[in-house]
């Protein structure tokens, strides 16, 4: 069990793991805590709007006239922004599974649930992901949730068993974060994914600070779209993204990389996208505009 954070807190914990965010009206004091407790907080519950609206923010502020907002703490825009909603009780939750409670807190396999007896408003953070549940979210939104979750599993030295999924928390009905309509998606993966995000950064050496120098300018290539690595194109551009995937651990070269785009850089760009944390669809090969940006292809 744990205090929750505060808001000057959070903010913080979304700095040190750089996740974009944004802040909405006065979110740090937009709640529920007139209608019951605000922790001791024990995890982190994953929710799907069921929506692919461009821009929640003001329902999930607001919520309905049967249930009031804010309905989450964190909105997950398609393009991996945090938008900070509100903190402190917030309708999220709902009633849960005692079971499934103490196995968060012991960090233990999740049980199947049977009941909703337990408050599950005081004792979760919650983020509820912009998209409709009936597909896949966006690669950009699995590479910030995976970052998310860390940040608040870092603060409180909780491990990714203190994540789970609204439909694993006994809330009736439910089947959240979801892949497609009805089915929930596969929260051991996910749990295992943010546990990698966590040991990455807990493994990276502090580094000291270098001399101020005057850095030389760099220009990076732009995103070029999908549809020109589909054409198998040959150019410098093709060579140049597979000299930085290599300079990445991401190769899947036996020569090369060439000019002429093959079957070879489809694979390296795909380790590349695991490497980022993209998963299914979003891990096939082909170079998305997120995942291009962070690559930074030099220009010839």
């Amino acid at each position: 069990m744990a205090t929750p954070m505060t808001p000057t807190q959070i903010v913080s914990q979304l700095k040190k793991w750089g996740i974009p965010y944004e802040e909405y009206k006065d979110w740090k004091t937009h709640n529920r805590n007139h209608k019951g407790s605000w922790g001791p907080v024990n995890g982190f519950m994953v929710h799907h709007t069921g929506s692919d609206s461009k821009d929640q923010r003001a329902m999930l502020y607001n919520g309905y006239a049967d249930l009031p907002g804010p309905l989450c703490h964190f909105g997950l825009a398609q393009d991996g922004t945090v938008h900070l909603i509100g903190w402190g009780r917030a309708n999220h939750a709902g009633a849960g599974d005692p079971d499934v409670l103490n196995a968060v807190i012991a960090e233990k396999a999740i049980p199947k649930h049977n009941e909703s007896t337990v408050d599950f408003n005081s004792r979760f953070y919650g983020v509820e992901i912009w998209y409709s549940g009936s597909h896949e979210m966006t690669e950009a939104q699995y590479s910030t949730l995976l970052k998310l979750s860390a940040a608040v599993l870092d603060f409180h030295g909780w491990s990714e068993g203190s994540v789970i999924g609204h439909g694993e928390s006994g809330s009736p009905g439910k089947w959240d974060p979801g892949f497609k309509s009805g089915q929930m998606m596969n929260m051991n993966s996910v749990r295992k994914d943010v546990g990698g995000v966590l040991r990455d950064k807990a493994s990276t050496p502090s580094k000291p600070a270098p001399a101020p120098t005057k850095p030389k300018p760099v220009s990076y290539e732009t995103y070029p779209g999908a549809a020109y690595f589909k054409k198998a194109p040959k150019s410098s551009l093709v060579e140049r993204m597979g000299k930085r995937l290599k300079a990445e651990g991401c190769s899947a070269y036996q020569v090369g990389p060439g000019p002429q785009w093959t079957e070879a850089d489809r694979k390296s760009y795909r380790k590349w996208q695991l490497k980022l944390g993209y998963r299914g669809t979003d891990a096939d090969g082909w170079p998305g505009k997120a995942s291009w940006d962070k690559l930074k292809v030099p220009m010839a």
